[in-house]
């Protein structure tokens, strides 16, 4: 009974998950697709050869989201781990974890909304730049948060240990420290990435549509209601989720098993 169960119900689960995705890839395929046709008037590439071309710019608008996507992953892992390193040694560490929460209470939009007139004065208004700081706003605490658990006495211990056999910081990193978070460090690594990748608020705010990201042309094309367009750069927009799942399953999550 279970068995025909499981066999009835399982399909039918992975139909309703695949489903979604499915439909944009052949939503970006197609083109000419009005009610009532049952079937789309022209099937085929013509949609995305216009990624190549400066008509719609969603080559570029990629682009700019993974060299922005990487630098606030890259840069947030870092200083996360260095950071939460010192917040765990602080006496007061309570109260400073309870802080790193606070971007986290007001909605992305009003975060940048309190930071725009900060960033129109420093000149980052409307720049690649001011988009990677103001993520990196909220990344940052996210990987500070993350970080603090792996601080322990255990891992003082060790620290103590490389001090006592005549190792200097640089040693501890090296030989101990970052082997034993490696795993905490990719994972940290894409968590920021896809906060960094669909992170809307800050970036239309920030960015005042002068940094075309991809989930800012996403937004665009279905406002504009090309159906067609918003599916592609929906398709472009979950590669880079799926890519890094697909490693995350199989190196880090294969390596903590």
């Amino acid at each position: 009974m279970y068995n025909t169960w499981r066999a009835f119900v399982l399909p039918i689960l992975v139909l309703l998950v695949l489903f979604p995705f499915v439909y944009l890839i052949l939503l970006s395929l197609s083109g000419d697709w009005y009610f009532p046709e049952v079937l789309p008037q022209y099937f085929g590439l013509r949609n995305w050869e216009t990624i190549i071309s400066s008509e719609t710019g969603l080559l570029q608008s990629f682009l700019v989201s993974t060299v922005i996507s990487l630098a606030v992953a890259i840069v947030s892992t870092l200083s996360g781990f260095f950071i939460s390193k010192i917040v765990y040694y602080h006496p007061k560490k309570r109260i400073l974890n309870l802080l790193a929460y606070f971007p986290y209470i007001l909605a992305p939009v009003v975060f940048a909304a309190c930071l725009s007139y900060f960033f129109l004065k420093l000149g980052l208004f409307g720049n690649v730049t001011g988009v990677i700081v103001a993520q990196f706003l909220i990344s940052f605490p996210y990987a500070m948060i993350f970080f603090s658990s792996f601080w322990n006495d255990r891992i003082k211990s060790f620290e103590n240990l490389v001090a006592t056999l005549g190792g200097n910081t640089f040693n501890a990193y090296t030989k101990v420290l970052f082997p034993l978070a490696k795993g905490l460090l990719l994972v940290c690594f894409f968590q920021t990435f896809l906060i960094s990748w669909f992170e809307y608020g800050l970036t239309s705010i920030i960015g005042v549509g002068k940094v075309q990201t991809l989930t800012i042309k996403v937004f665009m094309f279905i406002k504009e209601a090309n159906y067609f367009y918003g599916a592609l750069s929906c398709c472009l927009l979950i590669f880079p989720p799926v890519l890094l799942l697909y490693i995350n399953k199989k190196y880090v999550f294969k390596k903590v098993a």
